[in-house]
Order: structure tokens, then C-alpha cells, then sequence
């Protein structure tokens, strides 16, 4: 079948579809005549599989290593279970300090921010996590994206004042000089578009996007 039936038939949007091939969660076969993706019995049953699991709010990666048969399910479930307790308790504990800040009829005048900074503080010693762990989360993605980026543009920028100085030193067709650092400047640009297109992922958390189905 393919993608749009496929995508009746689970439930699951054709961009979800597409964000689980490129995880390496599914590798539908190709078509030999057309070339286009053809879906089976087998693929619908694993994005049904990997639907439920996302359902329950268990992460790609513990997903990844039970369909690779690193981990069993039975192990994951139990992994993910703990992790939704230490979830619960986290959002447990914001809702009581939610509700009793409420209770005060606080205004921002009347605010401890402080004192309830340090009351958090003293929450996530004992392993309580707030919000703010995720934003930590998308910041250090981001750098990681920046810094491949930078390294892998200083290489290709490195490799064009190579070409330049080669051609100076025993001159070689402008022709070839040319293609030879078109080459590296179009990986340049690639990366430059990359790390645009990662920028407005983050932005927007579309990665977060399947965590829906």
C-alpha cells in the first residue's frame, strides 16, 4: 500500500510516517517499478506498535532498542513505568506548590521569588526536576548542531585556502580550481542550510512533534 492509505489505515500522519523511516524505526521496501515506498502488513503492525509506545509517552530511543531487539519490552515497559513515577511525583510536587502560591492570593509585589527558587532548589536536591529541563535540554541540542557545524565549515574553508595556495604556488586551470572549490563551498552552504533548518526544529520542537501519536 501506500503512505496516504497506510496513514488511514494507523492513524498516523505521513509526516510522522516519514520522521520514524528517518529515525530508523521503519524501512518499508521500494517498489522496483516506481521506485516509491510500499508499505506492508508488517510495516502497518510496527507504526501501530510504535504508535502505542509513543501513546505512553515512551521516548524514541528506548523505542529504537526494543525493535532492534537491544532491549525487551518487557524491560522497556518496566524502565518507562519508573520513569512516569519519578514524572508524577515531579508534577505532584509542582501542583501543591502551584496550588498553595495560588491559596496566598500572591501578586508580583507580594512574590518570594527567591524564597521559592530556593524552596525548588532544595525539592531537586532530593531529585525532584522542574521545566526548566527541558529548555536545558533543547539548548545543549543546539549547541551540539553549532559546534558540528562550525568544525565541519572550518575544515571546507580550510581545504578551499588549501586549493588557493596550491594554485598559486604550480598554477593549475581556473576551470579545475574552480570546480575544486565549488565543491567545498557547496558543502558550506549545505551546512549552513542544516543548521537553519535544525534551528527552526528546535524552535519549534517539531522533533517533540511524534510524541503525539
Amino acid at each position: 500500500m501506500k503512505i496516504n492509505e497506510a496513514e488511514a489505515l494507523v492513524g498516523i500522519t505521513r509526516k510522522n510516517i516519514r520522521f520514524y523511516e528517518e529515525e530508523g524505526l521503519l524501512t518499508p521496501r521500494r517498489n522496483r517499478a516506481n521506485g516509491y515506498r510500499d508499505y506492508g502488513e508488517a510495516d502497518v503492525t510496527r507504526l501501530q506498535q510504535i504508535k502505542l509506545l509513543r501513546k505512553l509517552g515512551m521516548p524514541l530511543s528506548e523505542i529504537r532498542r526494543v525493535l532492534s531487539g537491544e532491549a525487551t519490552l518487557t524491560v522497556a515497559l518496566t524502565r518507562h513505568g519508573a520513569a512516569l513515577r519519578q514524572e508524577r511525583t515531579r508534577l505532584e510536587q509542582s501542583l501543591a506548590l502551584t496550588v498553595s502560591m495560588a491559596g496566598e492570593h500572591l501578586t508580583l509585589d507580594t512574590l518570594d521569588a527567591a524564597g521559592r527558587l530556593q524552596e525548588m532548589e532544595k525539592l531537586e536536591q532530593g531529585g525532584i526536576t522542574f521545566m526548566n529541563r527541558q529548555t536545558e535540554d533543547r539548548r545543549s541540542r543546539w549547541r551540539g548542531a553549532v559546534l558540528s557545524a562550525v568544525v565541519m565549515a572550518l575544515l571546507m574553508a580550510g581545504m578551499i585556502a588549501l586549493l588557493v595556495w596550491c594554485a598559486v604556488m604550480d598554477p593549475i586551470p581556473l576551470a579545475l580550481l574552480a570546480v575544486l572549490e565549488a565543491i567545498p563551498a557547496a558543502v558550506i552552504v549545505g551546512i549552513v542550510l542544516a543548521l537553519r533548518q535544525r534551528s527552526q526544529e528546535l524552535k519549534g520542537d517539531e522533533l517533540d512533534d511524534a510524541r503525539q501519536y
